[in-house]
């Protein structure tokens, strides 16, 4: 292992990517190769393992996925290629070639009758395409790199970059006099930033310690604190200003292809607990998000 580890990140292009890339420049002495799709297609078998005998890098952080939610149910094959092929590709050139493996899923996996939040035992009941993919390659990486492989479900990202609710609320509410946004489905938003930061603080103490052990399995990390789609878009709108009216509707009043859990707030004493991460209030987050998107 070397002093200063070698990161890949794959999706590099997307709002998690894109934070890595920026958040790279304060960590000179390593070196972060940023790939994305045009530069690695990770449902390629042939082309992951020549990308890992060229660069041999010490960690992979897969940022890539297929998270259009709603489009899967009617492309479910494009899915399950990024979200299970791709992983189960990278987790077996982690595995042979000796590298740490740093896998980002989703809250989407748990779909029970929850009203605490939720452990990373906890039994999965996904209900979409979205969600049964991403749970299989949450389990192609723990099956083909079970030793180096930390699987990270994560809940309403949003970032700076990309596509996401927070700019979409953004944009809507300077378009039109009303939003309609549901208030029955219950979680955290989670800022990318944030979570790539954690990520960042989590490698330099384990590559300190010359084995990726510590890391194995499946973790949880989104913002602190509980709230609906309904007060993550009022908070919204109020840190921007916006001078449209936010309307609580339920989930019946505004139907989608793919189902959302409607409790999906996840428990995260222990990643805290085993890297001393100080974890922020999700409205922490949106007022920096307001900041940079100013």
């Amino acid at each position: 292992m070397r002093q200063h580890p070698v990161l890949l990140i794959t999706g590099a292009h997307g709002q998690l990517g894109r934070c890595f890339e920026a958040l790279s420049r304060q960590y000179p002495q390593w070196t972060f190769l940023l790939a994305g799709s045009d530069v690695l297609d990770i449902t390629d078998r042939r082309a992951v393992r020549r990308f890992w005998e060229k660069h041999r890098p010490d960690w992979c952080l897969n940022c890539a996925a297929y998270t259009a939610v709603d489009r899967a149910e009617s492309e479910p094959e494009q899915a399950q290629r990024v979200n299970i092929t791709g992983p189960r590709h990278l987790a077996e050139a982690c595995a042979q070639m000796g590298s740490a493996l740093i896998h980002f899923s989703t809250d989407y996996v748990y779909h029970g009758k929850h009203y605490l939040p939720i452990r990373e035992d906890a039994v999965t009941r996904p209900r979409s395409v979205y969600a049964r993919t991403k749970l299989a390659g949450d389990r192609a990486i723990l099956r083909h790199c079970p030793t180096s492989g930390m699987v990270i479900r994560t809940s309403w990202l949003y970032s700076p970059y990309g596509h996401n609710f927070a700019h979409t609320i953004a944009r809507l509410g300077r378009e039109r006099s009303e939003l309609r946004v549901v208030f029955d489905q219950i979680g955290t938003p989670t800022y990318a930033p944030h979570l790539a930061e954690a990520v960042l603080r989590i490698i330099e103490q384990t590559h300190a310690k010359h084995t990726y052990n510590s890391i194995a399995g499946i973790w949880h990390y989104s913002n602190e604190g509980v709230c609906s789609w309904y007060d993550f878009a009022q908070t919204i709108a109020d840190l921007k200003q916006l001078p449209c009216r936010i309307t609580p509707i339920r989930s019946e009043e505004y139907p989608t292809a793919a189902v959302r859990p409607p409790f999906s707030v996840l428990d995260k004493a222990k990643i805290k607990a085993a890297f001393g991460l100080e974890i922020l209030h999700w409205r922490r987050g949106t007022e920096q998000w307001a900041m940079q998107t100013a």
